[in-house]
């Protein structure tokens, strides 16, 4: 089992559930509640995904069926891909 591994699942999975459920989106780099068009959407997707990474970095500690590499290749195309879709749909371009 890594250790290093679960830990840093429970921490996504902790910090998801604040971002998604919570509507806490303060906790989002760059975040200006100004020029986003739509909180609860933005909140919602991006704390889904990183609820989801989180689940599969605490499993994938205790069952290797994922690299850890794999891991986070997967969060980092992900988090890139909710940036560009986040800063064309839903952030005012003015």
């Amino acid at each position: 089992m890594e250790n290093n591994l679960w830990i840093v699942g429970l921490v996504f999975i902790v910090l998801g559930l604040i971002i998604g459920v919570g509507k806490q989106t303060w906790l989002l780099a760059g975040f200006n509640e100004k020029r986003v068009k739509n909180k609860t959407l933005l909140a919602n997707l991006v704390g889904g995904y990183i609820t989801v990474i989180g689940i599969l970095f605490f499993i994938s500690s205790f069952y290797t069926f994922l690299s850890e590499q794999i891991l986070v290749g997967a969060l980092v195309i992900g988090l890139f891909i909710l940036i560009i879709f986040t800063n064309i749909k839903l952030v005012d371009k003015e």
